[in-house]
């Protein structure tokens, strides 16, 4: 199995009850999450030694963070204690046409003020196969950017392959500064996953006439943002999940990938996923499902296949982790769609 490096931030998720607004709840669900732990967890459950670095505050609330982790076989070691807190979320869940809603009180948590003199990179990547992160990240803080910077230098020189999600989060920081900080950050990437808003957001590619909103997706315009964006930056692969959000309930969810060697240009199956009972994840689940494709050694089809099969799942679990085996990704990569009752 491959040795998987993630680096981010695990944050505190409280999460309203029966899909409740916020001035109804009485009580919040807890869980832990936050991009790239979600990938990591994701890995470890498909038997991937997967490492999670980060930073959390040395107290009881970041000892239950860490604890998270390791519950599903996450390495740990790697994680810097220190800072001031643990950022938190609140999550309103929402139902048919009302959409989710998420609040941030993440300002001063410990990644954000961590520095690269916090970690031994040399020895984080020593031996490993993968590295991801997150276009979340470096938004976090600048001195988040930089630390990135500095563990994608580390992991380039391990020769790591490497790859992004881009997740362009508005509540964080705008267009213009994104594209400023992850143009610079793409020089050190092999793959990079996204969807249309991101591309657009974070790098400055629009996809043609696509509108999530009413369902069109042009794949055209796809394909041909792919092919700017390997021009321009030397991917190996792009690919990008394709999300019809017919409510909040009810998506329709596939995915696209671009192989920047062969110049091919792939469009996998297509999952109505209703009714939804979790979605924040999903784009996590789906990166870790091709990720987890291409180490196995799957062709990039196959691994476009796993990462949707996985991320369609994740849509079916309350919480940040997809805690689906192998086994379920591949019954449904393959065809079985039945959800009928295992005896």
């Amino acid at each position: 199995m491959a040795k998987v490096v993630t680096m981010g931030e695990i944050m505190l998720r409280l999460s309203t009850p029966n899909n409740e607004k916020f001035i109804q709840a009485d009580e919040f669900d807890v869980n832990y999450g936050g991009g790239e732990a979600n990938v990591a967890v994701s890995l470890a459950n498909y038997g991937h030694d997967a490492s999670f670095v980060t930073a959390v505050p040395d107290n009881e609330i970041g000892e239950c963070a860490v604890a998270a982790l390791r519950k599903y076989n996450v390495c740990t070691k790697h994680i810097a204690k220190g800072g001031e807190r643990l950022g938190i979320y609140f999550l309103e869940t929402g139902s048919a046409m009302r959409p989710s809603k998420v609040v941030y009180d993440r300002a001063y948590s410990s990644i954000s003020t961590a520095t690269a003199a916090d970690f031994d990179f040399d020895k984080i990547f020593e031996g490993a196969d993968w590295f991801h992160f997150t276009g979340i990240t470096p938004a976090v803080s600048d001195a988040a950017a930089v630390l990135t910077e500095e563990a994608l230098k580390a992991a380039k020189k391990h020769g790591v392959t490497v790859s992004v999600d881009l997740n362009f989060r508005k509540k964080l920081w705008s267009s213009e500064k994104a594209q400023k900080v992850m143009t610079n950050l793409m020089q050190y990437v092999d793959v990079c996953i996204g969807n249309e808003e991101d591309a657009e957001l974070v790098l400055g590619f629009k996809p043609g006439n696509t509108d999530v909103t009413s369902g069109d997706l042009e794949l055209a315009g796809y394909k041909d943002i792919f092919e700017q964006m390997v021009d321009k930056f030397g991917f190996k692969y792009a690919v990008s999940s394709l999300r019809v959000s017919n409510s909040a309930s009810d998506n329709g969810w596939s995915a696209c990938i671009y192989n920047g060697e062969t110049k091919e240009f792939y469009h996998s199956k297509e999952y109505r996923i209703r009714p939804i009972v979790d979605r924040v994840g999903g784009g996590d689940s789906f990166a870790a499902g091709v990720i987890c494709g291409l180490v196995d050694g799957k062709d990039f089809k196959e691994a476009l296949e796993y990462g949707v099969a996985a991320s369609a799942l994740k849509h079916t679990i309350p919480g940040d982790f997809n805690l689906v085996s192998r086994k379920e990704v591949e019954t449904l990569a393959g065809g079985d769609a039945s959800g009928r009752v295992q005896r």
